[in-house]
């Protein structure tokens, strides 16, 4: 089972940074696909960010500009660094890993348990 642990979380003010981290308990292959999710109270899950191994990016246009995610190979790493951040930024911000198998119907899907990021003054 693959395991994906989040860190980095915490409470900034309008306008500061905050860099999340995901470490994955297994080194990335080439039908990964990594990404950060989060979801605010009484809201659905929404995707932040996604990257794959290759280095194709996207964004959601709530944090493009403001927002980059980065892969850290040697380390087995998922960042994601937020500047600019918002009140409307507060949510849980999950870890996402999804790998494609050759076969779809065994293509899997794995979650972090989620870190806490409170932008409030």
């Amino acid at each position: 089972q693959v395991q994906l642990v989040e860190s980095g979380g915490g409470l900034v003010q309008p306008g500061e940074s905050l860099r999340l981290s995901c470490v994955i308990s297994r080194r990335f292959d080439g039908r990964d696909t990594m990404g950060w999710y989060r979801q605010a109270p009484g809201k659905r899950r929404e995707l932040v960010a996604t990257t794959t191994t290759s280095g194709h990016l996207n964004y959601a246009d709530s944090v493009k500009g403001r927002s980059t995610i980065s892969l850290d190979n040697a380390k087995n790493t998922v960042n994601l660094q937020m500047n600019s951040l918002k009140p409307e930024d507060t949510a849980v911000y999950y870890c996402n890993l999804k790998n494609a198998a050759l076969n779809p119907k065994y293509d899997r899907t794995y979650w972090g348990q989620g870190t806490q990021v409170t932008v409030s003054s």
